[in-house]
């Protein structure tokens, strides 16, 4: 079925290359903005690419060009310092619902985070906070804000690292916390919270989106999932709050000192060891929606992924 002509933002990323072969399995006509013209390491059925950055607003505007719908994904997880975070997760959600707005788009699903429940955690999440006000203040009633909580999936790379860490370390370090609650969301779920949200009876908000257990999971809970997905066995460590915070400060430190941002700094801690992200059932979004992965049958695929596509051995 033809559903017409959808855009999309940071259709590249790992979220993004997801959601845009689903939009166009569930027949819609898609447009991504990529960097360059190289969009073809999406797979054999390509989209339609316009190139250009989420700051370009002539890019954007030809990437809207005849849209009726636009879901914007672009933003950046790890950055050098608060301005390029807000270059980019603001600034760019401003731009992109300013050209949402000229093209006429009657629907518009900003991607945001669920840390921007807490935006002075952390710069990351500052940033994504005040990215929704932006459209916000454009848009109006045809903008769906979807808040997904942490992601994992099939091409993640960050969360290969918690994988390859449980295989070949017999030691883990984890956050001690035993009272923290933790949102996980299996990619393929987050796809099919948007699509379902985009192509449904719209509601204009602020959602959370809460992925199986939007209640949550504990540190050891997590791990031990993670650990039994790759077949190791180790000894979950629980770690001090002060040791986490110090060794993200090292390496941020690190990282700027080379100008190369990491994933782990003094906010990504904070975020990490602050002890709510759950999501309750007043901030989800009010048409049910059912995940198809649970903690251990998302891990179990995601880590099959992996293998086959040869980043875990």
């Amino acid at each position: 079925m033809n559903r017409g002509l959808v855009a999309v933002t940071g259709g590249t990323g790992f979220l993004g290359r997801r959601l845009t072969v689903a939009l166009m399995a569930a027949g819609w006509r898609v447009r991504v903005l990529a960097r360059s013209s190289t969009a073809g390491l999406l797979g054999a059925t390509l989209p339609e690419v316009t190139v250009g950055d989420v700051r370009d607003s002539v890019a954007l505007t030809t990437l809207l060009e005849g849209a009726e719908a636009l879901v914007h994904v672009a933003g950046l997880i790890k950055a050098v310092n608060r301005t390029a975070f807000f270059n980019v997760n603001t600034e760019g959600a401003r731009l992109a619902a300013e050209a949402a707005a000229v093209a006429g788009c009657g629907r518009v699903v900003q991607v945001s985070s669920l840390a921007a429940r807490e935006p002075a955690l952390s710069d990351y999440a500052a940033s994504k906070r005040a990215g929704e006000d932006a459209a916000r203040a454009v848009l109006g009633d045809r903008l769906m804000v979807t808040r997904p909580p942490a992601i994992y999936g099939p091409g993640d790379r960050e969360t290969l690292g918690l994988f390859q860490l449980a295989r070949s370390s017999p030691v883990v370090p984890m956050p001690r916390s035993a009272t923290t609650r933790l949102a996980l969301a299996h990619v393929d779920d987050v796809v099919r919270q948007v699509i379902d949200s985009l192509e449904g009876d719209w509601v204009a908000g602020t959602f959370a989106f809460g992925g199986a257990r939007p209640a949550g999971y504990g540190w050891r809970e997590i791990f031990t999932a993670a650990a039994a997905a790759v077949g190791g066995n180790p000894i979950l460590v629980p770690t001090p709050d002060w040791a986490i915070r110090g060794s993200a400060a090292l390496i941020e430190a690190i990282g700027r000192v080379r100008t190369s941002p990491t994933i782990f700094n003094r906010g990504k801690a904070s975020e990490l060891l602050h002890e709510d992200w759950s999501v309750s059932a007043h901030e989800q979004h009010p048409v049910s929606f059912t995940p198809s992965f649970d903690l251990d049958a998302g891990f179990e695929q995601t880590v099959n992924w992996y293998r086959r596509e040869g980043w875990l051995v």
